[in-house]
């Protein structure tokens, strides 16, 4: 019986596979498109309101001006939208992978794009918009006035390419942090794009809008081996626009203004000139490299801060849950699950936004705070271990003798301990530097987020994706031959005690 459902499959899967080959694969995205019925577009939905966000009462219905007009683009393609969820800092390399089929999510055209993607016309024209507290007056509507200030923006956006020459940019990875960080004094201006402004900026009393230092462009991205569907998706904005639906589509969102007008008449001419000829990326150089070192010393210094802080939070943990009572020793170990049971992402956050309006952290401190909270769990865990390994005999002979228990604990049990929990602790220090990606969150630019910086200028993710293991390695590697000698030594002492 088994051997006849066997060859029933086998003969069922070569009749698929036969009919698979009769069928003659797509010669070209777009028909690539319109044979599988959907065009999948990359977006984040952590940009919000009024790309693409949750309807109001219907959460897990996606509205937003872009959903809208992804859905008249596949419409006039015959075929349905698909949204695809992807970090917004990350949508062209994904679009270059083959992710999605287009990227459309206030993608602005950058020069870093450029060089990289096929864009289409425009569906809406943006001003840069500066904004800053309502009652500081030194800041002015210029690129020269931020020189020396602290800017806040998004990584990889027109803005940020505007500031890096004139100001020192602190780029977030959402749309209202930024502001956030302005009403709490933790920067001196804002400049994002006015539909994000006059969103989350605007209605902030705290804050003024400065002026405008520009204009850009929203356009869909294309991969350029795809040129025939960039073409389509082209005519089919032409059509959208031509008809007024575009119009109605950002009247809705609360977005048309005099500026859209030129989207009405745009032309071949202006097209060229909006996309221009595309730039040569720029190599990496001593200039890259020397950013990359001052990332690893971010990186370096944030664990090695956040470990100092770890160790003894950690092993005063460990003491509170052996020796401190009931209600001590309940309440350390609430911390190290508490700690233990969330997310480090989650934690940064709290502590750098969710405390913002009673505890001000600048990003360093919260970093490292942050950090060495949530690893002195772990600490405590290592610890206890430690302690308990130590023969209970030990402390009781250390209280015969006359020791009260705190200098039984300090001279006989704890030195032991500690040794034994050594190579872990160094274990834990390696994983630190690597859970310090993180704080990028939280605008500390540190060793992985440089490198995805520089990933966008040279256009290339190996050469700095190598550089960056690199110097983690070089930073990891010695304490994990560190690690392995503890443990050899430790194992040494062992075998002599036992012999003994």
């Amino acid at each position: 019986m088994a051997r006849s459902r066997a060859v029933l499959l086998a003969v069922v899967a070569a009749i698929v596979g036969l009919a698979a080959c009769g069928r003659a694969a797509p010669s070209s995205a777009l028909e690539r498109v319109r044979a599988a019925g959907v065009l999948r577009w990359g977006a984040d939905v952590q940009g919000g309101e009024p790309f693409v966000y949750g309807a109001p009462g219907d959460p897990e219905r996606l509205v937003g001006f872009e959903v809208e007009i992804a859905e008249a683009i596949a419409r006039e393609l015959g075929v349905r939208a698909e949204l695809v969820q992807n970090d917004w800092s990350n949508l062209v390399p994904s679009l270059e992978r083959g992710t999605f089929d287009v990227a459309m999510n206030g993608l602005e055209v950058t020069d870093a794009r450029r060089g990289r993607v096929l864009f289409t016309r425009p569906y809406y024209v943006f001003a840069e918009r500066l904004m800053a507290r309502a009652d500081d007056a030194s800041i002015a509507p210029s690129l020269p006035a931020l020189r020396g200030k602290k800017v806040g923006t998004l990584a990889n956006s027109l803005a940020f390419e505007m500031l890096r020459d004139a100001s020192e940019p602190v780029v977030y990875e959402g749309v209202e942090e930024p502001y956030a960080d302005l009403v709490a004094g933790r920067t001196d201006a804002v400049l994002l794009d006015d539909v994000i402004a006059a969103r989350y900026g605007a209605p902030r009393a705290e804050l003024r809008v400065v002026g405008d230092l520009g204009e850009g462009y929203y356009a869909l991205a294309v991969r350029p081996s795809e040129p025939d569907l960039a073409a389509a998706v082209d005519g089919a904005l032409a059509t959208i626009t031509a008809s007024g639906e575009l119009r109605r589509i950002l009247e809705r969102s609360r977005l048309w203004n005099a500026r859209q007008d030129r989207l009405a008449g745009w032309s071949a001419a202006d097209q060229r000139g909006m996309i221009g000829a595309p730039p040569s990326p720029s190599p990496m150089g001593r200039g890259h490299a020397a950013l990359f070192l001052r990332g690893a010393g971010v990186t370096l210094l944030v664990s090695v801060l956040a470990m100092a802080l770890a160790m003894p939070l950690g092993l005063g943990l460990a003491l509170g849950r052996l020796y401190g009572g009931p209600l001590l020793g309940r309440l350390a170990g609430a911390y190290v699950e508490l700690y233990r049971g969330t997310p480090v992402l989650l934690q940064l956050y709290l502590l750098y936004y969710g405390l913002a309006p009673v505890l001000r952290l600048d990003a360093l401190p919260a970093a490292v705070i942050g950090l060495g909270m949530n690893y002195a769990a772990y600490e405590a865990e290592v610890y206890r271990a430690g302690i308990q390994a130590v023969p209970r005999a030990q402390l009781e002979s250390a209280l015969a003798l006359g020791m009260t228990t705190r200098l039984a604990l300090r001279r006989v049990v704890l030195p032991q301990a500690l040794r034994h929990a050594l190579p872990n602790v160094t274990n834990d220090f390696i994983a630190l530097l690597k859970d310090s990606s993180l704080v990028s969150v939280i605008t500390v630019v540190e060793l992985t987020k440089q490198m995805s910086i520089t990933a966008v200028d040279v256009r290339s993710w190996i050469g700095p994706g190598i550089a960056c293991a690199a110097l983690y390695f070089a930073m990891s590697y010695p304490l994990g031959v560190m690690a392995r000698r503890l443990e050899r030594k430790l194992e040494g002492e062992r075998e002599a005690e036992a012999a003994a």
